[in-house]
């Protein structure tokens, strides 16, 4: 049975480029849909944040205003209730090792842009992961998770793999706009990843080796089944 570290934001708040700060938090269903996908098949997942501090969600991920129906918010908001305990008492992530897991996970929401972009715990499981040919997982603005990797020469650990992340066309559609603090998709290809695009709010999930990303919440259960996939080989 396949062990899942899922790796969560636990900012609550994104500094934007005029200088003013936005309510932010993880995506409901980047991370209730994937981890019921996953669980729903078996796989255990264990959930951690920086500090251990509990993650809040988007209030943006449970309403019509996020782009999300009344229906389907009823329903994350459902199965996130189902995990409270999990979600109340993360794993802090500097006392994760890897050992045991199968697999790490970065789910999305603008907060990862906040924290896990930086975050030097995560950066160090991810080079670890990717050194032993580990899937690393990551979804939408999750995918800024990545940029916390980095070479002994400071280059950034995914130059050169191809990968896909909420792209700049999506954050100018329904996202922060030019307000953002910055581009995840510029940003990944700045550090030399090779990025490829679906058609903006389409399941889209990139693999390359042990990476595989998704663009967007649209693709948050075909990202989750394409790990299955994966770690049933």
């Amino acid at each position: 049975m396949s062990k899942i570290l899922m790796v969560v934001s636990a900012a609550t708040t994104l500094p934007l480029a005029d200088g003013s700060a936005h309510p932010t938090g993880y995506w409901a269903e980047e991370v209730a849909a994937s981890h019921r996908t996953l669980t729903d098949a078996g796989a255990t997942v264990d959930i951690a944040t920086p500090a251990g501090a509990r993650p809040t969600v988007d209030a943006l991920s449970l309403s019509e205003q996020g782009g999300v129906s009344a229906a389907d918010a009823a329903e994350y908001e459902a199965y996130l209730a189902g995990i409270a305990d999990e979600l109340a008492a993360p794993l802090p992530l500097s006392g994760v090792t890897l050992e045991g897991y199968d697999a790490i996970y970065v789910p999305g929401g603008h907060a990862p842009m906040a924290d896990l972009a930086q975050d030097a715990d995560l950066g160090r499981l991810l080079n670890e992961a990717d050194a032993r040919n580990m899937p690393v997982v990551a979804l939408c603005h999750g995918v800024a998770g990545l940029l916390s990797a980095t070479r002994a020469d400071g280059g950034f650990t995914f130059a050169g793999r191809s990968l896909t992340s909420f792209t700049d066309e999506e954050e100018n559609q329904g996202g922060l706009g030019a307000n953002t603090p910055y581009f995840v998709e510029s940003r990944l290809r700045e550090r030399g990843a090779l990025v490829r695009t679906g058609a903006p709010w389409s399941s889209t999930v990139v693999v390359d080796g042990n990476l595989i990303t998704g663009q967007n919440p649209q693709s948050s259960t075909a990202t989750a089944e394409t790990l299955l996939k994966a770690l049933a080989v």
